[in-house]
């Protein structure tokens, strides 16, 4: 068989013809966006257009290099309340660093939160600055392997929680491509010996991701309910609530393999059996209009939203401690 496509005004009418039988089987789409590459263009333009001190410049995207900038800027004048911690490098010997927000007087449990494991989601990162600042499709990492000539491994199935399970693939070509081995990554392996070597104090591990609008936490490689799957449901439910209460927008709760699909190799998983037990994945706006190029006047929203359930999340734990 073979596909013909035909556009008529704004919708794709998509004819499956098969070529044994010669009929074709009409299929209906509508064009959700017109243009994709000058939507990426004009959303990465200006990247520092706003000063970094500026409430727009958190309501912009910005390039992996003007972040860095930004982390050196926002240490520097907050010096009292930000410390940059250096942990690795990546497969691309880029510097991979922690920002620790904290009262340098005072020892604290922690919440650990990360933005950006899936490099096509830009709101993922945004948040991250957003957090700190205010109070492209590409998913897997750079990485090369093999005598492969496909480039990546998904980040998000290279932990060490049932690896390459069902849901995660060992074809170098493919989306969820895991890795070789466990925490073969640079970026991983980082992060991970990070979170082992301070497991006594992280006591909440958030981790963002888009697109779907949804609150998950452990399983989701497996569709067999964790030990506490009650509180961490309950607990994701207040999130979705606190949402609902902040921008009217309904965010999802529940187990990750139950509500989307089985992932083995989650860094939510892999935080939650090493015994953080409040370990949670946020998947973001918007719901598909949009997808992974979410316009920039969303990430204002989005991020008022993901704090106000972050707060939620926060309470609880410091209450349950």
């Amino acid at each position: 068989m073979y596909f013909l496509f035909v556009v008529m005004n704004d919708s794709v009418k998509l004819f499956v013809v098969y070529l044994t039988g010669g009929c074709a089987l009409p299929l209906l789409f509508r064009v959700l966006m017109g243009d994709v590459q000058g939507i990426i263009e004009k959303q990465t333009a200006n990247d520092t257009v706003s000063a970094r001190g500026s409430s727009s410049y958190y309501e912009n995207y910005h390039s992996m290099k003007e972040i860095y900038h930004w982390m050196e800027a926002v240490v520097k004048v907050h010096s009292d309340l930000l410390q940059k911690i250096y942990i690795g490098s990546s497969y691309e010997k880029r510097p991979l660093y922690v920002l620790k927000v904290h009262l340098k007087e005072k020892s604290k449990n922690a919440i650990w939160i990360d933005c950006g494991i899936h490099a096509r989601e830009w709101i993922s990162p945004a948040f991250c600055l957003w957090f700190i600042g205010h109070n492209r499709l590409w998913r897997k990492s750079r990485s090369s392997h093999g005598n492969s000539k496909c480039i990546g491994t998904d980040m998000n199935r290279n932990f060490d929680a049932h690896w390459c399970g069902p849901g995660a693939s060992h074809f170098e070509c493919h989306e969820t491509y895991c890795g070789p081995y466990p925490e073969s990554e640079p970026e991983v392996k980082a992060v991970a010996r990070f979170i082992r070597d301070h497991k006594d104090t992280i006591k909440a591990y958030i981790t963002m991701h888009s697109y779907s609008q949804l609150v998950l936490f452990p399983y989701s490689y497996t569709m067999n309910k964790s030990k506490d799957h009650e509180e961490l449901e309950s607990l994701a439910q207040k999130a979705a609530k606190a949402i609902k209460r902040t921008t009217w927008k309904t965010y999802r709760p529940g187990a990750g393999a139950q509500t989307i699909y089985l992932a083995p190799g989650g860094s939510d998983d892999w935080a939650y059996d090493l015994g953080i037990k409040y370990s949670f994945t946020f998947e973001l706006r918007d719901t598909g209009t949009y997808g992974f190029l979410l316009p920039p006047r969303e990430i204002k929203p989005t991020c008022l939203e993901a704090l106000s359930a972050v707060k939620e999340i926060a309470q609880h734990v410091l209450q349950n401690l």
